[in-house]
């Protein structure tokens, strides 16, 4: 009898011993096994980043919000910028709203229409996994300080008490957690509308009592709640890290979370930390620490109807751009935006789910994938046309395809002439320099500008500076004009202007532009566009070579590498067997004659793998 009491009272110890493991386990996750780290930066930058992270070299970001439901701004602009837009007065977003809304009608009207009728987590969950992500990023709170969950620091302005009346945040981060993609979020750390301080309206350093007795309690009570794996903030470039408080959350964020927890690097100046997240960029960059280039499918995050079908990257741009922020040591964080109602444009699920179906067929050479000791090949590339006019405005996208969005050039030449006789005064507003030339003179001209902003600051605001040149133009007479651009990196923009006597500064008009000397010539002027581009990526993993080409190589695939050792097997990724090789004159040549179009495992790049070649 003793003896069952004694197994009894043995076997409900052990019951006890399992329930308190179990408990201390869901109390005490993977945060109470990391060493804990302090708020000095020393500690916080010394600490390593997440192996997944490392090697998840596609993330997805959401912008969606009630900037979703006018969807409009320029077709270069930022369409979740919509609020900014109404407080300087940009005519494109204040006749829009007057026009289809009425006069009475203030961006804070929208929230109401904000229903997210078909928002459907699950499917969101099921779309991104097809895109080959390791991460999903949602903005859970823009600059206009809308806050996706139900936040009690944003009363009346938060999507469970008006629009979708749903946590949207919560929600979303049920359906990605029974997945095996990673949870992130973005926060705004300024707003524009905040009545303890309004960003770009009041002083930059009247920020204090905002952060201290708005924005810190805010984002405590998101990041407390959610626990993300990916902590994206924005919005810093006009203070500093320690007006931010950045090293103090930096820390409770890490030690709350643990070892998987990762920030990006808009924390302010000063902060140095995180992973880099260049917006719109070319995506090549030289940094000791890991980057993720974030931009859309289109030109905006946030939806923005007014965009074109040629400004959004087809299925083969967007492999190729993810490859070659890979080959250069980065990676790819690619927006989407819904509809208002909660649906993914199908343009934008067709170009994800293609670059999925790549990813899945050549992840050898991505997952998990470093540099080789150069990136790839480059060669130069040109783009011919006649543009009307000299008016762009690229923000930071490239004038059109093959061009590189950083680091090219531009030409115009062609005729110019006047409606009348008078001195002209010539102005050029450009990012980044400029020559201009009338009748072979050099009228105008300005170097590189080394200050274009930060990696972050895409939409920063920028004000014209005239820089007039006068040129005497004769009614009637055409005179020749050649203008030269020299875009370097960031945002890019060039606009040619004239003006005579008291007319206001003008756009040189098209019908004063022609192409040619002589009575048939059409207006406007010859561009020639040039920059260089990478045909060739370079991968390694596991002591693999992998080579991805953006042009398929019809009868041999030339390289300028070290010859591999003799034996060694050169394949195509998806495809059966092994592809015969020789060395010459400093050039390794794989014969691809063989390779039949029905075996192409993709249309859009190929990936060739040389085994155990360092």
């Amino acid at each position: 009898m003793n003896i069952l009491m004694k197994m009894k009272e043995l076997s409900q110890i052990l019951k006890l011993l399992f329930i308190l493991k179990t408990v201390s386990v869901f109390i005490f996750p993977l945060s109470a096994q990391a060493p804990q780290v302090t708020d000095s930066w020393e500690s916080l930058r010394s600490r390593p980043f997440p192996q997944w992270f490392t090697d998840s070299k596609l993330g997805i970001i959401i912008h969606w919000g009630v900037y979703s439901v006018p969807s409009y701004g320029g077709p270069e602009s930022y369409a979740e910028w919509f609020l900014r837009g109404l407080q300087t007065g940009q005519p494109n977003r204040t006749d829009f709203m007057r026009r289809h809304f009425g006069e009475e009608f203030t961006y804070e009207d929208f929230a109401p229409l904000w229903k997210a009728e078909l928002f459907d987590p699950e499917e969101w969950a099921e779309i991104f996994q097809q895109s080959g992500a390791g991460f999903v990023i949602l903005v859970a709170k823009h600059h206009d300080g809308f806050a996706l969950w139900p936040s009690r620091y944003a009363p009346g302005w938060n999507s469970m008490e008006v629009g979708p009346r749903r946590d949207i945040v919560g929600e979303l981060e049920k359906a990605i957690r029974k997945t095996d993609l990673k949870f992130g979020l973005y926060f705004s750390l300024p707003e524009w509308n905040h009545p303890l301080h309004r960003w770009y309206i009041d002083p930059n350093d009247s920020i204090h009592d905002y952060i201290r007795n708005h924005m810190i309690p805010q984002f405590k009570e998101l990041v407390g709640t959610y626990k993300p794996h990916v902590l994206f903030t924005d919005g810093e470039w006009f203070n500093t890290a320690e007006d931010w408080n950045a090293r103090q959350l930096i820390s409770w964020y890490f030690n709350l979370v643990g070892p998987n927890a990762v920030v990006n690097d808009r924390w302010g100046h000063g902060s140095y930390i995180g992973f880099i997240t260049p917006e719109y960029s070319s995506g090549i960059l030289q940094t000791d620490r890991p980057w993720r280039e974030v931009r859309g499918i289109g030109r905006s995050f946030g939806l923005n109807r007014n965009e074109r079908l040629d400004a959004h990257k087809t299925t083969d741009d967007l492999i190729e751009l993810f490859v070659r922020m890979v080959s250069n040591g980065g990676g790819l964080i690619i927006n989407v935006g819904p509809y208002a109602d909660g649906n993914i444009p199908l343009l934008q699920q067709e170009r994800i789910k293609g670059l999925g179906r790549w990813i899945n067929i050549n992840k050898d050479a991505i997952h998990g994938a470093g540099t080789w000791k150069r990136s790839g090949e480059l060669k130069e590339v040109t783009l011919s046309r006649i543009d009307t006019a000299v008016n762009f405005n690229w923000v930071r996208n490239s004038p059109g395809r093959p061009l590189s969005e950083d680091n090219f050039q531009a030409t115009w030449v062609g005729y110019i002439m006047a409606d009348s006789s008078a001195v002209y005064e010539f102005s050029v507003v450009a990012d980044d320099g400029f020559n201009l030339f009338i009748d072979n003179k050099l009228i105008l001209s300005e170097g590189i500008n080394p200050n274009a902003g930060t990696q972050s600051e895409a939409m920063r605001e920028t004000f014209d500076i005239p820089n007039p040149g006068s040129f005497f133009l004769e009614k009637g007479r055409k005179y020749p004009i050649r203008l030269e651009y020299f875009e370097s990196i960031q945002n890019a923009r060039v606009t040619l202007y004239w003006k005579h006597g008291e007319k206001p500064r003008e756009v040189v008009p098209t019908k004063n532009l022609y192409v040619k000397n002589d009575s048939e010539s059409e207006n406007g002027l010859n561009a020639v566009y040039t920059s260089m581009r990478q045909y060739i990526a370079y991968t390694k993993n596991n002591g693999n070579l992998y080579i991805i080409c953006f042009e398929f190589p019809e009868e041999e695939l030339v390289l300028p590498i070290p010859k591999p050792e003799k034996g060694t097997k050169i394949s195509m990724l998806g495809r059966e067997g092994f592809l015969p090789w020789r060395y010459r004159r400093g050039n390794l040549i794989i014969n691809t004659s063989g390779i039949r179009f029905s075996e192409l495992p993709s249309h859009y790049a190929w990936t060739f793998k040389i085994e155990n070649y360092e």
